[in-house]
């Protein structure tokens, strides 16, 4: 999630939601959006605003108002959704001209992955009642919408009242839930998501071996046989489904005996993406454990890739470098990183195929391939 810094005028009791303009709106629907002003002056009836230089204005028009540095303002574009928080701090939710947005339900989990990208979180305040009027507030006309955690599956029926809150109020969107599919081995509790019957819902499960107690090493639970069942569970109302494999030290060598493990018992699966590691988080504390040069494993994920697609499986690779990738595996890399998190490293500047390439995550500075080079058109 993008966060940009900001000085409050005045305290606030809770964080401020609203979509970004910089444009005047409508007196009568002022209060969901937050004004940028670029000269001090603060607007009346807006939900905020925010302002590039000291606000000059009436000392109560400066209530819910933040300086901001201008810099930080060419991040934020109109119709963008965002929090104002009480420290001051802007979180971007949504950003409009993205394709990488996420509705991130929680932070907790019922897993403890050993590559988690996040920071262990234990307790936390409610987010539903802010994540439903984000819901209100986003573009009609988004193409694709992910729910996230931690594990959105922890917040129950309200994760079933979400989902229909996403039917309702943007019911041409595909949406995207990611979880680890361990509730799931609750046939009641599928039967309660199926039953909203979102026409574009999409259900991404993650397995990262075709061995139970390597799958369980891995996420620090015993949840192979719950994600399994749950898996079928979800097969049997027809869900699409799909599978994400992140590849490290601790799998990679038996990615070809997942994926015919894959193709023979779970072949209803709509895609199975294989994943770089992100090295942050709980990922960066486990580095030494986990890293493996992507280049170490081209043969493994060629194998993979090839020996599904054969079979007439949907497969891809996210988040991958065309350098350390056999020119063969090209077709099937797709640009995965959330926009604002996705960089380039110095060596990629003159490459002639980097608009094509996944790039790195950002969090990837001091921990990428050996093999990283620039490819030139001959």
């Amino acid at each position: 999630m993008k966060r940009l810094s900001g000085k409050l005028f005045s305290s606030i009791d809770e964080p401020i939601l609203g979509k970004i303009t910089f444009k005047p709106v409508n007196l009568f629907t002022r209060k969901n959006y937050i004004f940028i002003s670029n000269d001090g002056r603060t607007k009346f009836g807006y939900a905020a605003n925010l302002v590039t230089t000291p606000s000059n204005s009436r000392p109560y028009l400066k209530s819910n108002s933040v300086l901001i540095d201008p810099e930080e303002i060419k991040y934020l574009n109109e119709g963008d959704i965002v929090s104002i928080e009480k420290n001051g701090v802007i979180k971007v939710l949504y950003e409009k001209d993205s394709i990488h947005n996420f509705l991130l339900l929680t932070e907790r989990c019922n897993s403890s992955c050993i590559m988690c990208p996040n920071p262990v979180v234990t307790k936390e305040d409610d987010k539903i009642p802010m994540i439903l009027k984000v819901i209100s507030l986003i573009n009609k006309d988004t193409q694709l919408l992910g729910i996230t955690g931690g594990e959105p599956t922890l917040m129950g029926d309200k994760l079933v009242d979400l989902i229909n809150a996403c039917k309702v109020a943007l019911p041409q969107t595909k949406l995207m839930l990611l979880t680890n599919g361990m509730k799931f081995e609750d046939f009641n509790y599928v039967k309660k998501i199926v039953s909203v019957k979102h026409p574009e819902l999409t259900i991404d499960i993650p397995i990262y071996s075709d061995i139970d107690t390597i799958h369980n090493d891995i996420v620090g639970a015993k949840g192979f046989y719950k994600t399994i069942q749950g898996l079928y569970n979800l097969a049997c109302f027809d869900q699409k489904i799909g599978l994400r494999v992140v590849i490290h030290r601790l799998n990679y060598r038996r990615l070809p005996q997942m994926a015919e493990f894959i193709y023979h018992n779970l072949p209803f699966v709509k895609h199975i993406a294989f994943m770089q590691m992100e090295p942050s988080g709980v990922a960066k504390v486990n580095i030494d454990e986990l890293w493996v040069d992507p280049y170490d494993y081209i043969n493994e994920l060629e194998r993979t890739i090839l020996y599904l697609h054969r079979r007439e499986m949907r497969v891809s690779i996210y988040n991958a470098q065309l350098c350390v990738l056999s020119p063969i595996l090209w077709e099937y890399t797709k640009r995965s990183i959330s926009t604002w998190k996705n960089i380039y490293i110095d060596t990629c500047k003159d490459c002639d195929y980097k608009e094509n390439c996944g790039g790195f995550f950002a969090s990837s500075l001091e921990i990428y391939s050996k093999h990283i080079k620039a490819f030139k058109l001959s």
